[in-house]
């Protein structure tokens, strides 16, 4: 069992060093292109409004919550 364990950390291990010696073809195109920017910039906003429709449910819980203690 310890030796099955010992080779798929060592498989893993050099399929990291692998794709690390090799960038992708697309990243590269992306970057190239400067398109890399907008979908790094779509990624931002996507996460700036989870973040954001978080804190209005937040808002709007508490909101809510002190309206039932008051009951």
């Amino acid at each position: 069992m310890r030796k099955t364990y010992n080779s798929l950390i060592l498989m893993l291990l050099a399929t990291v060093s692998l794709s690390a010696q090799s960038p992708s073809t697309q990243t590269d195109f992306l970057e190239s292109t400067g398109k890399i920017y907008v979908v790094v910039a779509v990624i931002l906003l996507i996460f700036i409004g989870i973040i954001a429709l978080l804190v209005y449910l937040e808002r709007r819980l508490a909101k809510i919550e002190r309206a039932h203690e008051d009951l």
